[in-house]
């Protein structure tokens, strides 16, 4: 995680868990830096302005005021039921962590009450998973977003390994299972790579040529797709 990601990071943390502390040893394991870097990066925050403050003691450590850093969210309870629903559908997606900070994050900018019936009611919504579903790499999402190229070590439904530089173009989702879009180099053409197969992934500092991904490249003969933010 770069600086600029952790400090966005510490906020959100913080906003999370307001008014209630946050000491900076369980900040640092949290990040997977020291005491001291999260020590540097609150104070930078405060001297951007942030209200974030020190409270001493044993039980003692930094604290936000959410009040002060955050609007309305205007969520009606329906809709923040359905959000819930659908972040807690990415449990097993490379998504799965940016899901479940972005739940915390609408349930802390609505009030109390509402966050509390929300909650309440997503609680009642169960998903029926099998004990051996594949845990997809985070990085699948780093390499979605990251416009480089992408360096994967790859098993295939053979069980056979190998390591493929690829340009990644989208993703799909189907039955649980999420897939990279991209160009392989190696077979020169466009291939879908499930990510539960994904042995390592790795984001070269390679920015890859424009690609336009057509429907055809996709050969696809069952199912409809459908764009996330279709109306």
């Amino acid at each position: 995680m770069n600086r600029t990601d952790r400090l966005y990071g510490l906020v959100e943390e913080l906003r999370a868990v307001s008014p209630h502390p946050r000491s900076a040893r369980r900040l640092a394991e949290r990040f997977e830096v020291s005491v001291r870097t999260i020590e540097r990066d609150l104070a930078a925050l405060q001297q951007s302005g942030l209200p974030i403050w020190a409270e001493p003691g044993r039980t003692g450590g930094y604290v936000i005021d959410a009040s002060a850093t955050l609007g309305p969210a205007g969520f009606t309870l329906d809709e923040a039921l359905a959000v819930l629903i659908g972040l807690g559908s990415l449990r097993h997606s490379p998504f799965r962590q940016a899901a479940r900070t972005a739940a915390r994050k609408m349930l802390a900018v609505m009030p109390d009450r509402d966050a509390a019936r929300a909650s309440a009611f997503a609680s009642r919504v169960h998903f029926l998973e099998s004990e051996d579903d594949a845990v997809v790499p985070t990085e699948f999402a780093e390499a979605l977003r990251a416009d480089r190229v992408v360096q994967l070590h790859y098993q295939d439904a053979g069980g056979a390994e190998s390591t493929r530089d690829v340009e990644p173009l989208g993703s799909i989702g189907k039955d649980g299972q999420w897939y990279l879009i991209a160009w392989c180099r190696r077979r020169d053409g466009v291939r879908a790579f499930r990510g539960d197969r994904m042995l390592s992934v790795r984001v070269t500092d390679e920015r890859p040529p424009m690609r336009a991904l057509r429907a055809e490249d996709l050969a696809i003969q069952y199912g409809r797709l459908r764009s996330v933010v279709d109306d």
